[in-house]
């Protein structure tokens, strides 16, 4: 079984609103909604993960951030380790840089079930916060 490790950035904004996009077509989990990220490389820490990826998928440079969780989630095929990061402060404007979608939600209209089911805990969370 693939053993993934991701990490994934909650760009949240001063009005409270996070930043998310939408998976592609033919992805995993297609055209459900997420937070940006990807899987942590061999030689990297996660925070180093989370900087790149979001520089790849958003064009932003992530400056603070803080973990919020992480967790295990077990699909037919594979097993990720998802470490998720409130990102509170980076250089420019988040945006689709590898063509999908993306748009800015208040934090309290996040709905769970239009994210894949490892995100349920996240909103969830988020939610309380």
């Amino acid at each position: 079984m693939k053993q993934l490790e991701i990490a994934i950035g909650i760009i949240r904004n001063a009005q409270g609103e996070i930043f998310i996009t939408q998976r592609a077509a033919d992805a995993h989990m297609a055209n459900k909604l997420e937070f940006p990220g990807g899987k942590i490389e061999v030689d990297e820490t996660p925070e180093q993960a989370l900087v790149r990826e979001l520089q790849e998928e958003t064009g932003i440079t992530a400056n603070e951030f803080t973990l919020f969780d992480k967790l295990s989630y077990e699909f037919p095929d594979r097993h990720v380790t998802l470490w998720f990061y409130i990102v509170k402060s980076w250089e420019g404007d988040p945006w689709g840089k590898e063509g999908q979608p993306g748009q800015w939600i208040a934090q309290n209209a996040l709905v769970a079930t239009d994210f894949p089911p490892a995100n349920e805990p996240i909103i969830s969370k988020l939610q309380q916060h």
